[in-house]
């Protein structure tokens, strides 16, 4: 580290205190993405931001890196090696397709102020099925998704209006540049194999049988 959190406290003069240090830290490796224009993270990224160098320090030893990114005022920690959290299949595709659908914005310059793109359901559905080759999951399982990836700082849910027939949709938010990148296209091919070798076991055992 290369100051302790108690100097940097010291040296704010009362206005940041040692938890306060410690909370940024800790919701850096939770949370992995804080952006300043959201409520619950604002203080923290301010924090982040104006330390930055020692947080970087402080996470190195744990194979965390940090990046920022000025122009849409967010920080993200993300793993040196490439191992994350364990993700499941259904969650690795629905980021997959959101990258596509926010690269494709970014190529056509429909970004909004805040870096987001808006994914409507029914384009979210023909994206789904041509590149996954699959139904996009159920309403309700598409909800317990987005909050999971809400959590990583990707993607944000909006529930529409009463006179609306789409019940929700999703704002791809701009740090799924970092967040999914080709690590993710890794796992990806991990889980193919993986769905591959099992089925290949389950032929042979198939013919075991008959």
């Amino acid at each position: 580290m290369k100051r302790s959190w108690n100097t940097l406290s010291q040296q704010s003069n009362g206005l940041y205190a040692v938890a306060d240090f410690e909370r940024a830290a800790y919701r850096l490796v939770t949370e992995q993405v804080l952006y300043a224009g959201d409520r619950g993270t604002r203080v923290a990224y301010h924090l982040v931001e104006d330390h930055f160098d020692d947080f970087v320090a402080a996470l190195a030893p744990l194979g965390i890196r940090l990046d920022r990114n000025a122009h849409y005022r967010y920080v993200v920690a993300l793993p040196a090696h490439g191992e994350g959290s364990p993700v499941t299949l259904d969650e690795t595709l629905l980021l997959l397709v959101l990258r596509q659908r926010y690269d494709e914005a970014m190529r056509q310059g429909q970004i909004e102020d805040q870096g987001e793109v808006i994914v409507e359901l029914p384009e979210l559905q023909e994206a789904y099925q041509a590149l996954v080759g699959r139904p996009m999951p159920e309403t309700g399982a598409l909800r317990t998704l987005a909050r999971t990836l809400r959590r990583w700082g990707v993607c944000r849910l909006v529930d529409s209006e009463a006179d609306d027939p789409q019940p929700f949709h999703l704002r791809v938010r701009p740090a799924i540049v970092e967040v999914v990148g080709e690590t993710w296209l890794q796992r990806l091919d991990q889980h193919n194999r993986d769905e591959d070798e099992d089925a290949v076991e389950a032929t042979e055992d198939d013919d075991a049988a008959a």
